[in-house]
Order: C-alpha cells, then sequence, then structure tokens
C-alpha cells in the first residue's frame, strides 16, 4: 500500500538510549551564535547583511577548523525600485517576486479576478511553499494575465515572501507580493471591480556573493568524501529559519576537530538559497560528480524553531538509523520520519534524484509559524535548548559516519 508522506516515530524511544539536556555550555554557544546572526540585519543574497553572515561564519570556523575558504560566484542583484498595488488612488507596498520581470513603467491596470477570467490583473493567496509544486509553475507559464497580485499567507500576519526558483530565468507576469493584512482590502476591491494598479520596476546590480568553505582531510583519502551544508541566505534576518542549521554546522565542525574522520569532510554554507539555492549550484559545479559520490547531510530550515517539529528525511535506512539514534540519545528524536520516495524540496532534491546518498533535517514550514516572515528574531522565534540538542545529535551521527 502506498506510504504516507511521513510517518511519526513513537518507537524511537524504544532504542533504549539515554536522553539528556544539552549541556549549559552548548546552549550558550547556540545563543551567542543566534544572537549575533540576528543583528546582521537582512541576510538576502548578494547584500551587505549576506557578506556580514559569510564574515562572522568564517571568523567563527576559523576559531575551530583554522583554514577557512570562500567560493565566489556571480549573479545580478535584484533590488525593488518600486512594487507596489494601487486601488483607488492609495498604494499599497509590497515586494516583487524576484523570479518574474518588471512591469511597463506605468504599471498594469485593469479590473482584477481570481485568475480564472479574463481580467488583466489575477489576485490570490499563496503561502511560501507552494512554489515547489509544479502546479504553481504551470500556473504562471499558463496564465492569461498581464499582471499577478499575491497575497501571502504565513503562520502570522505580514509578508510571507515566496523564494525565486527560477531567479536566473524569470518567467510569468510581474508580480508583487503583499502583506496577508491586507487581505480583505484587496479582496474586497477584486468583489467590487475596482481598478487596480500594479507596478513592479527592479534594477539589476552585477555583484557576487559567496560559500564559505571548510575542508577537513581524512585518514584515507580514497574513501568517499562527507558534505555538511546549510543555507545562510533568506529574505530577512530568519533567526530561527537559517540560525539552527548554522549551529548544527559549527558544532558539527567543532566534533570533527576533537575526532578526525577518516575520509575527507567538506563544509559548505551557501548564499543563494532563497533564489533557487544558486550557491549550491555553484558549489556542486566545482565538483562533477559529487551527487553521487559524496554522503550528503543537509543542516535545513527552522531547526529548533519555536513550536516546530523536526522531520528526517533520507533514502537510506543505514543512514537514518544513525541520525535517529543520535538524536534520540541527546534528547531531540525526529518528529516525524519522510518516506524514502518523498523528494526533498529543498538542497537535496537533485541529490535525491540522482540517487545519492544523505540526510536532510528540517522543520516543516507548515509546523514553523514564523517561516519567511519579517518576525522570525532572536530570541522569541528560537528554542535555544532545542537547537543546541539537534547539533549535539548530528555532531555526533556525523563523527560516527566518517569513523
Amino acid at each position: 500500500m502506498p506510504s504516507p508522506a511521513w510517518l511519526g516515530l513513537p518507537a524511537a524511544a524504544a532504542l533504549g538510549l539515554s536522553a539528556h539536556a544539552a549541556s549549559p555550555e552548548a546552549e550558550a554557544r547556540a545563543a551567542g551564535w543566534l544572537e549575533a546572526w540576528d543583528r546582521q540585519g537582512i541576510h538576502r543574497t548578494g547584500t551587505p547583511g549576506d557578506e556580514a553572515g559569510a564574515a562572522w561564519l568564517a571568523r567563527e570556523a576559523a576559531a575551530v577548523a583554522g583554514n577557512v575558504t570562500s567560493e565566489s560566484f556571480a549573479l545580478e542583484r535584484r533590488d525593488p525600485t518600486a512594487a507596489y498595488v494601487e486601488i483607488d488612488g492609495v498604494r499599497i507596498e509590497g515586494v516583487a517576486l524576484f523570479d518574474g520581470p518588471d512591469t511597463p513603467l506605468a504599471g498594469v491596470r485593469g479590473a482584477a479576478s481570481d485568475g480564472t477570467g479574463e481580467s488583466p490583473i489575477a489576485v490570490m493567496p499563496l503561502s511560501p511553499s507552494v512554489v515547489y509544486g509544479e502546479d504553481y509553475r504551470r500556473m504562471r507559464r499558463e496564465s492569461r494575465q498581464r499582471a499577478h497580485v499575491i497575497l501571502t499567507v504565513g503562520g502570522a500576519p505580514g509578508v510571507a515572501l515566496l523564494n525565486a526558483e527560477l531567479f536566473r530565468a524569470p518567467f510569468g507576469p510581474p508580480t508583487v507580493q503583499l502583506s496577508s493584512i491586507e487581505r480583505d482590502r484587496v479582496l474586497g476591491a477584486v468583489a467590487r471591480k475596482a481598478e487596480f494598479r500594479v507596478v513592479v520596476q527592479t534594477k539589476r546590480t552585477p555583484t557576487q556573493a559567496r560559500n564559505v568553505v571548510v575542508t577537513i582531510t581524512g585518514r584515507d583519502r580514497r574513501r568517499p568524501p562527507v558534505v555538511v551544508m546549510t543555507p545562510r541566505s533568506s529574505w530577512w534576518q530568519s533567526t530561527s529559519e537559517r540560525g539552527g542549521g548554522l549551529v548544527c554546522w559549527l558544532e558539527t565542525l567543532r566534533a570533527l576537530k576533537a575526532n578526525p574522520p577518516a575520509c575527507d569532510v567538506i563544509f559548505t554554507a551557501n548564499s543563494g538559497h532563497e533564489l533557487g539555492h544558486i550557491g549550491l549550484d555553484d558549489f556542486v559545479a566545482r565538483r562533477p560528480g559529487w551527487e553521487t559520490k559524496a554522503t550528503w547531510i543537509h543542516y535545513g530550515a527552522n531547526l529548533g524553531a519555536t513550536s516546530s517539529k523536526l522531520m528526517l528525511m533520507s533514502a537510506h535506512d543505514d543512514l537514518r538509523a544513525v541520525a535517529i539514534e543520535h538524536l534520540t540519545a541527546a534528547g531531540q528524536k525526529p518528529d516525524l520520519l519522510a518516506d524514502p520516495n518523498v523528494v526533498p524540496t529543498g538542497e537535496t532534491k537533485d541529490i535525491h534524484k540522482a540517487g545519492g546518498r544523505y540526510v536532510t533535517l528540517v522543520g516543516p514550514p507548515s509546523t514553523s509559524p514564523l517561516f519567511h516572515l519579517p518576525q522570525d528574531r532572536w530570541p522569541d522565534a528560537v528554542d535555544v535548548g532545542a537547537v543546541a540538542r539537534i547539533a549535539e545529535g548530528m555532531a555526533n551521527a556525523v563523527v560516527a559516519l566518517t569513523r
């Protein structure tokens, strides 16, 4: 019979492993790293906040491992100069969809509908998770409208931005994303057939972003390598979305310096996450064939986010077993276990499709109320104890996998 997308793990407690709280020192390290991350500002790819995050992480990694490198990649940063909807002469400010085109300077005028009629403008409520479905891409490609207005739907009021999965190849109609608090006003205007004006104008600036990379050389370099990766860019501060993964990354680095691995272990913290994973694309392009040659440990979004669940994804029973064992021993067993056939939506998507070996840890967006919202800030958005326990469990798991 078909398997569900994920299964609860009540049996994990039966492994006979003793659970415990993270040490005060581990929690203090996690809190310090999370607070520092939050202070850097917005971490959007190619911006000063993104570079501040890279410089900070490189310093922290160098304090642990010594030699840290950067792998830079080029992009045209897209900076909105105007993104709004005008109704009855009143502007509602929004944010451009970063993989859609611009409107003409004067914008697009006309009545709006839900996208099923002939109106030149479509208005639709959408959550950030919708970008991973083919229906969303098909809708944008086949749309007959001249502009779209997205009323973003998050776990709390605000602008829950959608990722630009096709950042390098914009498609579909020009699109403005609006805060959910504008829902009633906008839908009311649709119902009374008010005239809308949608304006999206952006400036493209050639720039560089970088991945922070650390290599720990193994005793036997003939063995296949292990890659420990986490994204480190985002739309906002994204303290719980990205911070937990960064804590796990740093704690795993600490653990492997104390327990030198048999194989090479390459750590990469990538920019470009919200722009279709372009930083990971650059990392892989420098290492042809590693999708199947390496074993990948992916610290994904929302690890230790307040109220979130912890989901483990892997198509390989042996890797799942090691991760579950050590997470349980650290007192943070997974709440959810993805079916092995489920394709991850994040950075390990292409690795799964290529048949590669990976473990992904993620807090599903549906369980993380501040996902992609500007309210995702220190300290309320994160459960420091949970972050520290996840980091301890996975650091020990990686040590076990690299013996």
